[in-house]
Parts: structure tokens; sequence; C-alpha cells
């Protein structure tokens, strides 16, 4: 039996005699890239991770400017709104278009249940307005101003999320203390990070005692229960200090027992890199050890810091949360999300009024855009990497 012929493929495309020089300038920008360049182009193909980056910028954004996105001020009370659930937006009113609004809220005692029980008064409505005058308050302690984000017509409340046994509500407090929450973990991880790296590189770059002496401590350190050395530690702080005092507290202490596997990432790296070629020529020209770890070493893997750095942050914002959550870490009139769920201890408390665990969900939000965001740096960290 004959066998058909293989049919030749014929490309019906015109000839573009610069694709090759086309191909040739991109592989040339590919390989004389810096390693932050492919760094970047490797990260913008994690879309998860590249997200929430810019959700965490957001964050670390409106952090300079919660006076303003908070409808109302941090302790502002409204003792006739005393665990007032969340308000519903409306935005049509018997079938006609008014816009948001909320209607009037009004209070009942429930004698049977010992409740305070609220209701819709749809006979007043008043209007959700966008950068508009509120109360005042003094942006960062430096400027009078009463410009808010959003505020509601004279005579009405305005409670999304809505309020706590004292009449304050629970969207500003929350607002408020994402400043505390998320700086926590920021400068924690910096403190963390700068003893990391010191300690690490002495051990890796020096080895023999350094390096023994840092292990054991390291060792020491690690084998200790984390929770529980932490609320050792937080109640050695005295409680007479200021809550700014107290703040710089708390995140010492994260800092130090965050430090150990930073430490041990830096201490391996540099028992591998301080044997190669260039790290031997830096030393043979009478570079020091410490230009030689600062110049030579630590650049070829500082992108692997930044991504554990970024991985460690959600530890800093947890063991703060848990903390404060427990009584030992942050104290009011300091606000954060572990002060605001410190409310919610009691079950009965939370089975009558769910909303007190609102602040749980920043957390959670928070929590995973930096474990995705880790995540995507780790990769980016090795572009070469297919």
């Amino acid at each position: 039996m004959k066998q058909p012929a293989n049919p030749h493929f014929v490309c019906k495309d015109e000839f573009d005699p610069m694709s090759t020089e086309k191909a040739q300038a991109a592989q040339q920008a590919f390989f004389l890239a810096s390693q932050w360049q492919l760094m970047w182009w490797k990260f913008k193909q994690h879309k998860l991770a590249l997200y929430s980056g810019l959700f965490i910028l957001l964050l670390y954004f409106s952090i300079l400017i919660c006076e303003f996105l908070a409808p109302y001020t941090l302790h502002s009370r409204h003792v006739d709104s005393i665990y007032s659930p969340p308000q519903p937006v409306h935005l049509f009113h018997e079938g006609e278009w008014v816009g948001p609004f909320v209607y009037g809220w009004q209070q009942t005692l429930d004698m049977d249940r010992l409740l305070r029980v609220y209701s819709e008064d749809r006979s007043k409505i008043y209007r959700i307005g966008f950068f508009c005058p509120g109360e005042e308050y003094r942006f960062w302690g430096v400027l009078n101003s009463d410009l808010h984000l959003l505020c509601v017509e004279e005579g009405g409340t305005l409670f999304l999320l809505g309020t706590d046994r004292l009449g304050r509500d629970m969207l500003s407090r929350i607002i408020y203390g994402t400043r505390i929450s998320i700086t926590i973990g920021l400068v924690g991880i910096c403190l963390s990070m700068i003893m990391g790296v010191v300690i690490g590189s002495l051990a890796g770059y020096y080895g023999g005692w350094v390096d023994n002496l840092v292990q054991r401590v390291i060792e020491v350190i690690r084998s200790f229960p984390e929770l529980p050395l932490w609320m050792a530690l937080s109640a050695i702080i005295p409680v007479t200090w200021s809550p700014l005092w107290v703040f710089f507290g708390i995140t010492l202490i994260l800092a130090l027992m965050d430090w150990t596997g930073l430490a041990r990432a830096v201490r391996s790296k540099l028992l591998a890199l301080r044997e190669e070629d260039y790290a031997s020529a830096a030393a043979l020209m009478g570079a020091s050890p410490p230009r030689i770890i600062r110049k030579h070493l630590l650049p070829g893997f500082f992108s692997h810091l930044i991504a554990s750095a970024t991985l460690s942050i959600p530890a800093m914002i947890l063991g703060e949360t848990a903390l404060s959550f427990l009584g030992l870490g942050l104290r009011p009139p300091i606000t954060s999300w572990g002060v605001l769920l410190a409310e919610a201890q009691n079950v009965n408390v939370v089975a009558i009024y769910p909303w007190l665990m609102l602040p749980v969900v920043p957390v959670i939000c928070v929590i995973l855009a930096f474990n995705f965001l880790g995540d995507g740096l780790r990769d980016a960290a090795d572009p070469y990497k297919h």
C-alpha cells in the first residue's frame, strides 16, 4: 500500500528581515538586565502577589490619612447607640433613587432579654456625603481639620460596622487600629532584619567558635515555646509606662524573638559565598571583613533577604494581636486590632453582638496578602529559575 507523502508546512506570513535583530535585541536586554530588573519582570508574572503588594501599599498609605478616612474620631462616643448593630446603606426610598443614605436609627429596650433593640425609622432619611465636614480632629496632632471621606447629614448616625460597649464606631476604630497593627510589624521586622543580618554575617564569615556560639544561642532561643515566652517578656513591661514606650517595648520583644531564622539563612549563604573567587580576591587586595560582607557577599542574596523578611511580617502582626488579645500587649488608649478583639473574649458577648469580631477580618486579609506577596518575591528572587 502506497504511503501518502508527508505534507510540507508552508508559512504564508510575510518574511520580516528584522525579526532576527529584534530577537537578538530582546535577548541582549535580558542578559544585560540587573538582578532587580529580572526580579521585577518575574514578579509581574505573579498576578496574585502583585495585587497583594498593591493592597499592602494602599494599606500603608491609609495609615497616613486615617483621620480623614474614619467617619468619626478615635474616642468619639455615642451614648445613645451603645452596642448598635451595623447600619445598612440604602440607595432607593419607596422605589425612587435617592443615592446613598441611611434611615434614622431608633432604640428600644427589650426587658425580657435585657437587650437594646435597634430598628430603622423610615420616616427619617439621612444622606451620606463624600469629602464633607464632620467631627473636628487634629491631623497627625498638628493641623486642625474636620474633612472626612464619609459623613452623614446632621442628626443622623453612620455606623457601618456597628458600635462597641461605649458607643464608639467600630469602623473608625478599625481604621485607627490599622496604623498601630501594621506599623508594629514593619518596625519589628526592620529591627529583626538588622540583628539577623549582622549576627548571621559574623557567624557565616568567621566560622569557628563565633559560629558555634551563635548557633548555640539560636538553638536555646528557638527551644522556648514562642507564645509563653512572649507573654513572660510582655509581663515585664511596667504598667506605668506611657503608651508610646509600651509600643516600642512590644516591638522590641517581637524583634528579639524573630531574628534567629533570618540569621541562620544569612549564615548558610555566607558559608558558601566566602569561598568564592571574588571574595578571596577582595581579601587579597586588603579589603576588611566588614567591607567584604557589605560590598561583595550580602548583595548577592539580598533579594532573598527581602523575601524572607516579607514572610516574617505576618508573624509580627499575629504576635502583637495575640498579646493584645490576651491583655499582655498594647493597652488602651492605644488602639490596635488586638486591643479591639480583646473586647470579644466573652463568648456570650460575641453571640449577642457578633460585629465585635469584625477586627479579625483585616487581620486575615493582611496576613494572606503578606503571604502571597512573600511567595511572589521568593519566586522572583531567583529570576533565572524557570
